[in-house]
């Protein structure tokens, strides 16, 4: 057995990079924070669809890890708290939040 080519690796970490969210979370019964990093960690993943960039372009101009970039857009927002997240965004793009009431 041999080791895969760097084009083959390449070719399986694109694949993998473009997969959806490992954590859906019940918009009726999660808090609004919660809720709120969720769709936080959505706008990353956003960002990397539409800029064709991977993961390491992202942490890049973000200044952060790698590492933080994969728990972002695997939606792991126990890591995080909301004015990180948009601390984060706010870096790369304008964000703009609106409170409503009920």
């Amino acid at each position: 057995m041999t080791f895969p080519k760097d084009k083959d690796l390449e070719s399986i970490l694109n694949e993998i990079q473009d997969q959806e969210p490992t954590l859906v979370i019940d918009f009726k019964t999660s808090s609004k924070s919660d809720i709120l990093k969720y769709q936080l960690c959505q706008e990353f993943v956003r960002v990397l669809k539409e800029e064709k960039i991977s993961q390491v372009q992202l942490a890049k101009s973000l200044g952060v890890d790698k590492a933080i970039v994969n728990k972002i857009i695997h939606h792991k927002i126990n890591t995080f708290t909301v004015d990180r997240l948009m601390d984060l965004f706010s870096s790369i793009r304008s964000l703009e939040v609106f409170v409503k009431a009920s």
